[in-house]
């Protein structure tokens, strides 16, 4: 591979913003993309794809493989994002658990999950095209260059821009509807600075109020690592939507005596193992349904929180039966093809 940006290269990166900043022309606004994040490097038939962290991400994706040399410029480095879409109620979205499940050791897998869930690469910005580096070039010359780059988009797109920043605070909320999970501003004027954070990111944030069902103990052996969330549903039934963590270690322990005289006997229940980390120890506690607690969360995918979510404090006057999926905002408005550059 001989290019004018050569592989291994750290993607520039964002910092957190509370909203959209509003300086006109200086700024460009963009979707935030909720998959995974990729530099495609292509020097003709060979093509490279890196994460974020720098691993091969290739092998999981020799579909997106394919479409890179089918459908960029011969010789270019993009970044973008790679995403699984797929049809919900008549619109299409993006589905992190279908991309989720692309990450795994066996093969054949890997090949029957690229014909049933094919993923996308969507572009958003181009640090080299032909013999030039883009590097040092202003984000308005690399977003053009990228548009150039992309010869068709079937499997390969460009995320759509604008310099209004009111219509970027309007993508906030409408666009969140195709499984996007923010807005990303980048100055037109900026050069593009691999592993620094240059760009802005401003994501969604909200409230819920939810059970405590149960919790793991932390890895140090001392205090809660994480409490088991739950809401009820319109049948009764009480569902794990997901967990809070990330606790110091005095709030560990404040949380332990919090929980513990809830536990149910000595039942300990096997939980889901993790695809990212198998060593991980996924066993939690049961306790009764009793407490209930506020937390911040971004967004939901199905009928769980996309993220872990943040502990924000219990609320003893909240009755556990009134936390059901009702109190959550799930847009489903608009349809990921509005997101793209036609």
């Amino acid at each position: 591979m001989d290019l004018p940006v050569q592989p291994p290269l750290e993607p520039m990166l964002a910092k957190a913003q509370a909203t959209v900043p509003a300086d006109e022309g200086v700024w460009s606004y963009e979707p935030k993309w909720d998959g995974f994040r990729a530099l495609a490097f292509r020097d003709g038939d060979d093509v490279v794809l890196l994460s974020r962290s720098g691993k091969d991400l290739g092998r999981y994706f020799p579909e997106v493989i394919d479409a890179v040399r089918d459908e960029l410029a011969p010789r270019c480095v993009l970044d973008g994002e790679i995403v699984v879409p797929r049809k919900i109620a008549g619109r299409t979205r993006l589905d992190w658990e279908s991309l989720s499940q692309r990450i795994h050791p066996a093969e054949s897998r890997i090949s029957m999950l690229a014909e049933q869930t094919p993923a996308h690469f969507i572009g958003f910005d181009a640090l080299a095209v032909g013999d030039d580096s883009l590097l040092r070039a202003p984000f308005r010359d690399r977003r053009e260059a990228l548009r150039q780059s992309v010869a068709e988009k079937q499997w390969c797109h460009v995320t759509r821009t604008t310099e209004d920043p009111e219509l970027a605070t309007r993508w906030l909320a409408e666009f969140e509807g195709a499984g996007l999970d923010g807005v990303i501003a980048k100055r037109l004027d900026g050069a593009y600075l691999p592993g620094k954070r240059e760009m802005v990111k401003i994501k969604h944030h909200r409230d819920a109020d939810c059970v405590a069902i149960g919790y793991r103990v932390h890895k140090s052996g001392e205090g809660v690592g994480s409490i088991l969330l739950g809401l009820y549903s319109d049948d009764g039934e009480l569902q794990m939507v997901g967990g809070a963590a990330s606790f110091t270690a005095k709030a560990r322990l404040a949380l332990l005596a919090d929980l513990e005289p809830l536990r149910i006997g000595d039942d300990m229940r096997d939980g889901e193992p993790s695809r990212w980390n198998s060593a991980a120890d996924k066993r939690w506690i049961p306790v009764r349904p009793e407490r209930v607690c506020e937390v911040a969360y971004d967004q939901m995918e199905g009928l769980r929180f996309r993220h872990a979510v943040k502990f924000l404090r219990w609320r003893p006057d909240r009755d556990p039966s009134s936390c059901t999926f009702d109190q959550l905002d799930v847009p489903l408005n608009y349809d990921l093809y509005d997101v793209l550059e036609k």
